[in-house]
């Protein structure tokens, strides 16, 4: 009888060690791969990178943070990463090349490039109160909320925030 009961107990440990792992995986592992070079040089083409996929149900997107979303909420999209760089409420702008957050100029986290494009921007954007203004680090070769293609993007389109790039050559934690 005890070697049942110890059978069973240790079946049942490793159930829960496995529903635990897999729970830890899907919220903290899930791997996305990076298309193209809009993210560059933080994030380069082909890179793989992890995101936390629960930060957001305990708290709110903040500036500079890397999140992963689907464009216009489409399901079937490829998953695309960018900087959040406006919050809801804020208003942007893009005047002669350079961004413009509640109408200061912006001063981003990266070195940056002026705008060639300004899209959509170069006309005060209000973003709601569920909608946030993405860019990519490559501000001219990245495909961004400046363009109808991406928008702005709602709190449900955004899958996590990136945290860490697994690829060798740039490996290590995301700011």
């Amino acid at each position: 009888m005890a070697r049942y009961r110890k059978t069973f107990l240790f079946l049942l440990e490793m159930a829960a060690v496995i529903v635990l792992a897999f729970l830890l995986v899907s919220a903290f592992g899930r791997t996305v791969q990076n298309l193209g070079e809009s993210m560059s040089p933080t994030i380069k083409n082909d890179d793989k990178v992890l995101i936390d996929s629960l930060i957001y149900r305990m708290k709110d997107p903040k500036r500079n943070d890397i999140v992963v979303f689907t464009p216009s909420g489409n399901l079937n999209a490829r998953y695309s990463i960018k900087r959040i760089i406006g919050l809801p409420g804020d208003k942007i702008q893009v005047k002669n090349g350079a961004l413009y957050v509640n109408d200061e100029m912006y001063s981003d986290v990266i070195n940056t490039e002026n705008m060639d494009d300004s899209g959509l921007a170069q006309y005060e954007i209000h973003l709601s109160e569920n909608e946030y203004f993405v860019l990519g680090d490559n501000r001219n070769n990245s495909e961004d909320s400046r363009y109808e293609t991406i928008g702005n993007v709602k709190p449900e389109s955004i899958v996590g925030k990136v945290w860490f790039n697994v690829t060798p050559g740039n490996f290590g934690l995301m700011e």
